[in-house]
């Protein structure tokens, strides 16, 4: 372990934040974060009338990563996500896909017992704990952490978990990385707004990497190479991931667009993130043993 942050909170991506941490490309850093709520809901009786909503996905840092310059690309490998013994679940009027058919809203603690979440006496959820917002500081606007976008930011991709490396574009010196919003376990969709929100740790590699272009984040694991991508709409978000993926694979692949085009179609995979966010979050799956028979390298 190098480094360790503890809850130092954002709630927008920008290049003005002041970093929390300076480190090199190549640290290790543990990140602690509080739940998407700030920890504002920590038992029934506390109630969503008394909430701060100002303070909603708070992602903890920024850290600032002395070699990162425009243009350069960070590389962060998640090795290890510990989360707390309760998450909390929220449902309600107005939010998500089934918004309009609830009336009020409701908050649910749930237990974190034996690496499942406790949802009532009849059902324990196995757990897959997964990081929602996770991005670096764009050019010049300032993001709230609760948008997506090519910085990344609320992302809600299940696929970033322990084990994956993902691939951000780098818009500022410093990069100025954050990350929040951890989930003990989630839905492709999230279509209820939330997943088991929890408060947690995670422990990230940092590593700057020189002389890669990347216009959105990408992610990597043992079995796949993803690209990520977040527009107005789903079509949109799933069409901009596919191409990434296409324009990557035409630079690294030999073999031209056409012939492309068909393995994306025989054993690609388009696939959704998050539907409820201001941007819609899709991503575009290639088997590593497909890339690996043609000798692909990212």
């Amino acid at each position: 372990m190098d480094f360790q942050l503890c809850n130092n909170s954002i709630f927008k991506f920008s290049s003005k934040n002041a970093p929390a941490l300076k480190i090199n490309s190549g640290d290790v850093v543990e990140i602690h974060t509080y739940d998407c709520f700030s920890n504002q809901l920590q038992t029934p009786e506390d109630t969503l009338d008394a909430m701060d909503w100002e303070r909603i996905n708070p992602a903890t840092g920024p850290i600032y990563i002395e070699e990162a310059k425009e243009g350069d690309v960070l590389k962060v490998t998640i090795e290890e996500i510990n989360l707390n013994n309760q998450g909390v679940m929220v449902a309600g009027e107005g939010s998500g896909i089934l918004g309009h058919m609830l009336k009020g809203m409701e908050s649910k603690i749930i237990p974190i017992k034996d690496n499942e979440g406790i949802f009532d006496e009849q059902l324990s959820i196995p757990l897959n704990p997964m990081i929602g917002v996770i991005g670096v500081a764009p050019s010049k606007e300032e993001i709230n952490s609760g948008t997506p976008g090519p910085h990344g930011g609320n992302m809600d991709n299940l696929m970033i978990t322990t084990g994956a490396t993902i691939y951000f574009p780098v818009f500022t010196d410093g990069a100025l990385f954050a990350l929040g919003d951890l989930h003990a376990a989630m839905g492709d969709g999230e279509i209820g707004v939330t997943g088991i929100e929890i408060a947690g740790s995670v422990k990230v590699k940092l590593e700057v990497v020189k002389g890669l272009k990347l216009n959105n984040p990408v992610l990597e694991n043992k079995e796949s190479f993803t690209t990520i991508a977040s527009e107005i709409n789903l079509e949109e978000a799933v069409n901009q991931a596919t191409i990434d993926m296409a324009e990557i694979l035409k630079e690294r692949m030999p073999m031209g667009l056409h012939k492309i085009a068909m393995l994306m179609s025989a054993v690609g995979h388009t696939e959704i993130c998050q539907v409820v966010d201001p941007l819609k979050t899709a991503r575009f799956v290639m088997p590593k043993w497909v890339l690996e028979t043609y000798d692909f390298k990212f």
